[in-house]
């Protein structure tokens, strides 16, 4: 039977555009935020409110959440009025959050316990993918529940790959934010290396980007980078939550992740300087900083 009724919780700058994406490609959503107001600009698409998680469920035969950290989708899964409160069996409860593969697989244990479905589904492209649903989603879960939601992540989507049992879509985002990571700094050694050469930055980017070297972050980040625009689409403290479960889950499995430890630390940087709420292309004037040229 084809899913017409999503759920959506969680509608900050991912959440938002991936709900809109659901209203616009015809299903029959209802979204919850912590923050009220948010919920404005969706339901003026034809969005519908709820009350609470539960409510949003018992609204939806597919409930997705798209929220900052493991403890928040803990909440929203199993706390009080949560979606296990108002989803009943059958129901498939897709979590977009990015979180660690432990508290995953705990989440889908315990909803299973209850008839519910869970594929731990993060995603990769940043605000511009969730704005124009090219979103790249690792999902994790049971095959079968992702083989009924792929229109639902296809509304949100263009790359989407089942990885594995639950936790895998999780373990493969924190492979996704080591590769990010590395290549926000290799964008940001550049630009320095650049401007200590008396380059223009954006000459070296238009060749560079679209050469062997090429890549996202070049050239989607690195151009606001070099006109100074450090708006997020993704805040310098989310990946610092993102790098610190990858180093965790690094610590778990013995494995040496000296590029990714780096990256942290030069975050550490940028949040020292109270800028935490910026987009991660604010790792260009760590790096600047490191050869006392900020903001050169």
């Amino acid at each position: 039977m084809a899913i017409g009724r999503v759920g959506f919780i969680g509608l900050g700058i991912m959440g938002a555009p991936m709900a809109a994406n659901l209203v616009k490609a015809g299903f029959h959503v209802a979204v919850w935020n912590r923050t009220p107001a948010r919920m404005a600009p969706l339901l003026e698409l034809g969005a519908t409110p709820a009350d609470s998680p539960a409510a949003v469920a018992a609204a939806s035969e597919v409930t997705i959440s798209c929220v900052t950290n493991s403890p928040d989708v803990e909440a929203v899964a199993l706390g009080p009025r949560g979606i296990a409160e108002g989803a009943g069996p059958g129901h498939v409860y897709i979590d977009c959050s990015t979180i660690s593969p432990e508290t995953a697989r705990d989440v889908a244990r315990h909803l299973q316990e209850r008839g519910i479905a869970m594929l731990d589904a993060p995603v990769s492209g940043g605000d511009v993918g969730a704005r124009s649903g090219t979103l790249a989603i690792m999902v994790g879960g049971e095959a079968a529940a992702f083989a009924s939601c792929i229109p639902v992540l296809q509304a949100m989507g263009k790359t989407i790959v089942h990885v594995g049992p639950s936790g895998a879509g999780q373990a493969v985002k924190l492979c996704n934010q080591v590769a990010g990571g590395l290549n926000l700094l290799a964008m940001a050694e550049a630009i320095a290396l650049a401007r200590a050469a008396d380059v223009d930055p954006a000459r070296m980017l238009e060749v560079v980007s679209a050469g062997a070297a090429g890549s996202w972050m070049l050239s989607n980040l690195a151009p606001r980078a070099v006109s100074g625009d450090f708006a997020p689409g993704f805040m310098v403290d989310l990946m610092q939550k993102d790098l610190r479960l990858v180093l965790d889950e690094a610590a778990r499995s013995h494995t040496p992740l000296p590029g990714s430890a780096l990256v942290n630390q030069l975050f550490q940087v940028v949040q020292a300087q109270g800028r935490g709420a910026d987009g991660t292309q604010a790792i260009v004037d760590a790096v600047a900083w490191l050869a006392a040229r900020p903001g050169s």
